[in-house]
């Protein structure tokens, strides 16, 4: 289900480090290309405005165009996490999309009415074994280690209830890896916030520097720092609110792939094994 080949040269090594490196490539080339030419273009423009027509021109100014309110390097940090994040988060995704198309397979291709007993089980063990070996769809994948588990262990057991419990092992610690596998999403829904309020500190501990000039009249410098404070902090909300919500959505994704992957074993293997009743000897020994 999640891949065991943890290596340099496996997805789950290299999906999260190269959606690291594409994320900062990406968001680097948009703000050099994009944000910082407009920022700078309309902060000039707004100090033009203010020089020509003083304190009555504010209400002209575009003091809160998205350009500006991203200029700064905290905000480019929060949305490179946030696109970080979204790249895990889709990559999951697609994993549990190709787990869950495996549910329109038929792999045990059983007649109507027919039932499964302890010596046709390791035939049929056989069988899948051979079908999930060939194909390499099918390897690593929950269903298929579900049905193999149940069918070795009815063989082995001869119990039901046996086989059932081995679902339930396979399922629940299929669970607990995908939930371990959003760890990385989880920091970086807490990272994001965090940078946010690095950004507040920042620019209200150099707004205070200029507190000086501020009381001289010239509030310039005090209102672009409090902007990286406030603006810092807003944008880290907004796509903090963002990513969690996905995140969530992600999770009850994972939860009813478990349910799914238990409810089509119980109803395509558990339901049909049936264990034969030891019938009485025809005839016993007089003592």
């Amino acid at each position: 289900m999640i891949s065991r080949n943890k290596g340099l040269l496996s997805l789950e090594f290299l999906v999260p480090n190269l959606g690291l490196i594409l994320a900062i490539v990406v968001v680097e080339m948009f703000y050099s290309a994009v944000v910082r030419p407009q920022a700078d273009e309309l902060l000039l423009k707004n100090k033009v405005m203010r020089a020509q027509a003083g304190a009555n021109a504010s209400a002209n100014l575009d003091e809160r165009s998205i350009y500006i309110i991203i200029r700064d390097p905290e905000q480019q940090w929060e949305i490179i996490l946030f696109l970080w994040g979204m790249t895990v988060l889709s990559y999951k995704l697609t994993q549990i999309g190709r787990e869950r198309r495996l549910f329109k397979r038929d792999f045990l291709a059983l007649q109507d009415g027919e039932r499964i007993i302890p010596e046709d089980a390791f035939d049929r063990y056989k069988e899948l074994k051979v079908q999930v070996e060939r194909d390499p769809k099918l390897r690593e994948r929950l269903l298929p280690e579900c049905l193999l588990a149940a069918l070795h262990r009815f063989h082995a057991s001869h119990s039901i209830q046996d086989a059932s419990n081995a679902v339930k092992e396979r399922t629940e610690l299929a669970a607990d890896q995908l939930d371990s596998a959003l760890s990385l999403v989880r920091y970086i829904a807490w990272a994001i916030p965090a940078i946010g309020f690095i950004g507040t500190v920042r620019g209200i501990g150099y707004a205070l520097a200029y507190a000086q000039e501020a009381i001289q009249g010239d509030i310039s410098a005090v209102t672009s720092w409090l902007g990286l404070a406030f603006n810092s902090t807003l944008v880290a909300l907004l796509l903090s609110l963002v990513l969690m919500f996905i995140l969530h959505m992600m999770q009850s994704r994972q939860e009813a792939f478990v349910i799914e992957t238990q409810t089509y074993c119980r109803d395509r293997l558990i339901d049909v094994m049936k264990v034969p009743s030891q019938e009485n000897p025809a005839s016993k020994s007089v003592a």
